[in-house]
């Protein structure tokens, strides 16, 4: 029995239609199709963002295809068949079909292929090995895609050992859409094969590695997956720093932000927190927020005036995962928490209103004693909760106390 996808704007954009019929221009109805995302996506209802096309012609026949038709089309990935089309500024990555020559678990030589059923055998689970035409009418040449996807199933196309060993990521991938598309259990023979296979990690780029891991932690309730991860000995091989898991379980239901769910599958240690986000090289502004987040959970009851001060000093994004890591771990301090966040979010952060102009009209000559004299003014400053007039008094006074004379 046929299926076919009704409802989706993106079939008919005229932008999508345009590279249709450039390709079919040169290589005849049925030379193109949706596949993955796009179709999975449709199936089960959620946003579809990308726009993938697969296609019997070669790349070059693609790339001269389009510009035929005066479509942008730039060679994003030649060695393995990948064109993206841009189309009334909407990019269309469209790849040739193709089987796998040579895989080493990190990367693979393709041959190209004019057979889709070939080209479905290769890919990574039978939820995203789903074609369709121009039309919605969907293709499954594993014949359980559909099925898969409806039923929140993740699979993988064929043997689930061989496909790992063609690359070691889909260990990763495994989890990741079970995180966002499975319901139940995981996959027992999947499972049991990222399990056996979890030490190939250790052969991917680091990057690789982390991006799959932050579109895992951003799906809606990515603790089903995680735990499986636990189970398999996976979520040793990425983070191998022994953390308390409730805290991290706790912390989905407040907030979606992955950079923070990570940061509660971490220890509270900021100096382990930086070795490991090199480690997966992060980008220095997410290394930087973990490791902040990491100098510990705050208590939701803190004080205003100290929580100010805090603010001041380490900044509202960081008092901010401090917070909900803390509420994370009090969930019975919810109104507490909403209070202190919200002043975090309203407080207006006050500059220091004094500086070394100031100084050099009170004749403290540039040096290191304006420094040491605005560190005093400042802690000062703090103490007494941003006090918000008499600073030249309170800074003449300072000057004069370190010119009186000592003993």
């Amino acid at each position: 029995m046929s299926v076919r996808l009704q409802g989706q704007a993106w079939l008919d954009d005229p932008a999508t239609a345009a590279v249709f019929d450039a390709l079919e221009a040169v290589g005849g109805l049925d030379c193109a199709r949706f596949v993955g995302g796009c179709i999975r996506n449709a199936l089960v209802r959620q946003p579809v963002d990308d726009i993938d096309i697969a296609t019997r012609l070669t790349p070059e026949q693609a790339m001269a295809a389009l510009q035929a038709a005066g479509i942008k089309v730039v060679p994003t990935g030649l060695a393995h068949g990948t064109v993206t089309a841009v189309s009334n500024r909407r990019p269309h990555e469209i790849t040739t079909l193709r089987r796998d020559v040579e895989t080493d678990g990190r990367r693979a030589v393709v041959a190209f292929t004019d057979d889709w059923a070939g080209d479905a055998a290769r890919r990574d689970f039978r939820l995203n090995a789903l074609y369709a035409d121009r039309t919605g009418t969907i293709f499954d040449p594993t014949g359980e895609g559909v099925t898969d996807a409806l039923a929140g199933r993740v699979v993988f196309v064929g043997d689930a050992n061989t496909r790992i060993e063609e690359d070691y990521l889909r260990i990763l991938r495994f989890f990741r859409f079970f995180a966002w598309y499975g319901r139940s259990d995981p996959d027992a023979e999947g499972l049991a094969a990222c399990a056996a296979h979890s030490g190939g990690l250790s052969r991917l780029s680091a990057e690789r590695v982390s991006k799959e891991l932050m579109k895992l932690l951003a799906a809606p309730d990515p603790r089903p997956a995680v735990r499986a991860m636990r189970d398999a000995g996976v979520l040793e091989r990425v983070l191998p720093v022994a953390v308390d898991p409730a805290a991290f379980e706790a912390l989905v239901d407040l907030d979606d932000d992955p950079v923070l769910r990570l940061s509660a599958l971490l220890p509270d240690d900021p100096a382990v927190v930086v070795e490991r986000a090199r480690g997966l090289r992060l980008p220095r502004a997410m290394e930087a927020r973990l490791t902040a987040a990491a100098e510990g959970p705050l208590d939701p009851a803190t004080e205003a005036r100290s929580l100010r001060t805090l603010i001041y000093r380490q900044g509202g994004q960081t008092v901010r995962d401090r917070l909900m890591r803390g509420w994370a771990l009090q969930p019975d301090q919810a109104d507490v928490a909403r209070t202190a966040l919200f002043r975090v979010e309203t407080w207006p952060v006050p500059r220091l209103p004094v500086g070394g102009r100031d100084l050099a009209r009170l004749g403290v000559d540039p040096g290191p004693e304006t420094g040491r004299l605005l560190k005093v003014f400042e802690d000062a400053w703090l103490a007494d909760d941003f006090p918000a007039a008499g600073h030249l008094d309170r800074l003449r006074a300072l000057v004069e106390a370190s010119r009186a004379p000592t003993g």
